[in-house]
């Protein structure tokens, strides 16, 4: 009997996390003779290793891969990411059946008293975890002193609140999936804060055989979401080489067209190199070829304008950070 079937949903336990896991699980509910649903929740790398810095570590997997570890032994069913946190190169066994519409993209400035960026006094404290956000707010406000800044949503709030930081730079999406845009003192432009690729977006991964479990899962797909993280992981996919970098990327679809504007940042802010190209993605089976085909030629364009020399300086920097 179908419904007898419970569903075991992987989640981390971080407020955004859950709020995340628990859209997935209504949405599966919402389907006529959907099985049960059942929350697991499990410790990641990136939950555990608060002291380190997240642009210090190798890898995109630091929040993600005791889940996917978890769905491969078959503990859960489904993991539940932000997209933006997996790999652009899935472990062996592990399927992206289904990727939700995406939330508002944008980096969010929110500052003690209000202000815009532009307006905060010089030498103003600003917080952020990121190493694209580094770099970016480099070029923007060179003289801001920027402090790491680890936690949950709530928790970095609570650090801007007691005053450790004049602003703090989040994810528009989490703030707003929280109820907490209220906090959001600037959008930050993506021409000058182009997004983490992925941002705002839900990934929602099985196992390759379990073709049950697909089946529920594939009517929560979002196609037009799928089309621009196709495009800007692709991107990735060709720059990153296993590392972070300092880049951000945001593809958009209107129509049949899908655009997708890309930027890598020196981590000092003094170059920047940016791409954009618009690629007719069609209709049918082509369409997610289509859009990686359209992230791999701004990578390449990024590439031939100097990207790679701007990534290697940043990898050379992040070693001498992290030896001892």
């Amino acid at each position: 009997m179908i419904g007898a079937r419970t569903i075991r949903i992987g989640t981390r336990s971080s407020a955004l996390a859950l709020w995340q896991a628990n859209r997935v699980a209504d949405l599966l509910r919402a389907q006529p003779g959907a099985p049960a649903v059942e929350l697991v929740h499990i410790r990641t790398e990136g939950d555990v290793r608060t002291e380190v810095p997240l642009w210090a570590v190798d890898g995109r997997a630091f929040f993600t891969k005791e889940i996917d570890r978890a769905l491969i032994a078959n503990e859960i069913d489904i993991a539940v990411h932000s997209l933006k946190d997996v790999s652009t190169s899935l472990e062996s066994g592990i399927a992206l059946v289904a990727v939700l519409e995406r939330e508002d993209p944008r980096d969010a400035l929110i500052s003690r008293n209000g202000a815009s960026l532009r307006d905060l006094p010089q030498g103003l404290r600003i917080g952020t975890s990121s190493l694209r956000r580094r770099a970016f707010l480099a070029r923007a406000r060179p003289d801001a002193v920027q402090a790491e800044l680890r936690g949950n949503v709530p928790t970095r709030l609570e650090k801007l609140q007691r005053g450790e930081y004049d602003a703090i730079i989040l994810a528009t999406a989490g703030l707003k999936r929280l109820g907490l845009e209220a906090h959001i003192s600037e959008h930050l432009p993506t021409a000058d804060f182009p997004s983490a690729v992925s941002q705002g977006a839900i990934a929602v991964c099985a196992r390759e055989e379990d073709a049950e479990t697909a089946r529920w899962l594939r009517p929560l797909e979002h196609e037009p979401t799928r089309l621009a993280v196709t495009a800007e992981r692709a991107l990735l996919r060709r720059i990153e080489g296993g590392c972070q970098v300092p880049l951000g990327a945001l593809a958009q679809l209107t129509g049949k067209e899908l655009r997708l504007y890309a930027a890598v940042c020196a981590l000092d802010g003094s170059k920047l190199v940016k791409a954009e190209h618009t690629l007719a993605i069609g209709s049918g089976d082509e369409v997610l070829a289509r859009a990686n085909e359209l992230g791999v030629k701004v990578a390449e364009q990024l590439l031939a304008d100097g990207a790679g020399d701007i990534i290697a300086a940043q990898r050379t920097k992040t070693r001498k950070v992290e030896a001892p």
